[in-house]
């Protein structure tokens, strides 16, 4: 699986982006676009965790494009908690957004290097998460 990237204005790493790469080829994905959420299945409004993560790959042509990647936590107390975007990084519309507002996605350069090492660290280190891979 050969993934790209659109002149991106985020450096999403060759490390992160073989690790997906190699996700969806192990699990023989077909279809022209793939949505992938990763869960800590203890993460809780109470106790915490490791945020949820989606992303969403498009095909084009031979090649697979970034269109997002999100990052969710719970905001409120108690029974009251909803998930909500913590970073959004949308690559397709050129924005990122947090919790503050939103911006070019130019300003996330440093958030983004410091999310993307964390989540990898995680995902394949820590091992906390469990992913599900929907494709269209």
């Amino acid at each position: 699986m050969n993934i790209q990237y659109k002149e991106l204005a985020l450096p999403v790493s060759k490390r992160f982006t073989n690790a997906i790469a190699d996700l969806v080829t192990q699990h023989q994905i077909t279809g022209d676009s793939i949505t992938i959420n990763f869960r800590d299945p203890n993460y809780s409004a109470e106790n915490g965790g490791f945020h949820p993560v989606e992303m969403r790959l498009e095909k084009h042509g031979d090649t697979w494009q970034f269109c997002y990647i999100t990052d969710f936590t719970y905001v409120g107390i108690g029974p009251f908690a909803e998930l909500a975007k913590d970073l959004d990084f949308d690559f397709q519309a050129g924005v990122f957004q947090n919790l503050h507002g939103l911006f070019p996605i130019e300003v996330a350069l440093d958030i983004y290097q410091i999310w993307e090492g964390n989540f990898l660290h995680y995902w394949q280190a820590l091992n906390v998460f469990t992913f599900q891979i929907a494709s269209d």
